[in-house]
C-alpha cells in the first residue's frame, strides 16, 4: 500500500511540475509579482544583496547551518550507529542525508544547463536578455553570450531538501511540522532571493516540487532497495 501512495504521489507531483512550468512559461505571473520588488525609478531591487542582516540570515549563514545540520545528523548517525534510536531511525536518516545531497546536486546540474536568465538579467529589469520560457532559444545575437545559472532556484533548494524530514519521524503531529518548518525555511531562502533580484516566483516554486519528487524517487529506491535486502 505504501508503494502504492508514493507512486501516486510521484505522478501527482510531476503533473503539477509540469502545469508550473507551462503556466508560468506562457504567462506574464512572474513579471507582475516580480515588479513589486524593483524600482524603475532609481533602477534598483528593493533589498541590496549585500544588505545585512539578511544576507547572513538568508544566504550565507541559513546555508552553513543547514550543511552543519546534516554533517551533523551524518556523523552522530555514525558514531551511534549500534544503538537501537539509530537502528529504528535509519532508513529515514538515509532519505535525509541523500535528499540534503541530491536535491542540490541535480537542481545545480539543472540550473548549469537551462540558461535560464534571472530577473536582474532580463531587459524589464534593465538587464541585457529577453524574457523566456525554458523551452524557448535566445535570438542568434545572443547565443555566444556565457551560460546563466538561474533556473531553478539553487539556494532554495537546501532548504526544501528538508522535507525529507517527513519520512525521519514517525508521529503525524512531528510530520507535519517538519513539512511546516521545510516550506517556511526554503520560502525564506527563496522570497530572499527575489527582492535581490535573483529569482522569479516560479522559479522557487519548481525547485520546491522538483525537491519533494527527488526525495519520493529516494524514498521509492531505499525502500525496494529494503525490501530485497530482507
Amino acid at each position: 500500500m505504501m508503494r502504492q501512495n508514493l507512486t501516486k504521489h510521484i505522478y501527482f507531483t510531476v503533473s503539477i511540475l509540469v502545469v508550473i512550468i507551462i503556466l508560468f512559461g506562457v504567462t506574464e505571473i512572474d513579471t507582475f509579482i516580480q515588479d513589486y520588488f524593483f524600482s524603475f525609478e532609481i533602477q534598483q531591487w528593493i533589498l541590496d544583496r549585500e544588505l545585512q542582516p539578511y544576507k547572513f540570515l538568508f544566504y550565507d549563514g541559513l546555508k552553513k547551518l543547514l550543511i552543519f545540520s546534516i554533517v551533523l545528523l551524518l556523523f552522530l548517525s555514525v558514531i551511534f550507529r549500534k544503538t537501537q534510536l539509530v537502528e529504528n531511525y535509519k532508513k529515514g536518516i538515509m532519505v535525509v542525508v541523500l535528499s540534503s545531497i541530491l536535491v542540490p546536486v541535480i537542481v545545480g546540474g539543472l540550473k548549469k544547463s537551462t540558461n535560464m536568465p534571472c530577473p536582474k538579467n532580463e531587459i524589464h529589469y534593465g538587464g541585457d536578455y529577453p524574457k523566456t520560457a525554458v523551452w524557448e532559444h535566445y535570438p542568434k545575437e545572443l547565443t555566444n553570450k556565457p551560460k546563466i545559472r538561474c533556473w531553478p532556484a539553487g539556494h532554495a533548494s537546501g532548504g526544501f531538501a528538508l522535507l525529507s524530514l517527513f519520512f525521519l519521524f514517525k508521529t503525524k503531529k512531528i510530520k507535519t511540522l517538519a513539512v511546516v518548518g521545510a516550506v517556511v525555511i526554503g520560502w525564506s531562502m527563496g522570497i530572499y532571493k527575489m527582492l535581490i533580484g535573483d529569482h522569479f516566483l516560479s522559479h522557487t516554486l519548481i525547485t520546491m516540487l522538483l525537491s519533494w519528487f527527488i526525495i519520493l524517487t529516494i524514498v521509492t529506491i531505499l525502500n525496494n532497495f529494503w525490501k530485497v535486502k530482507r
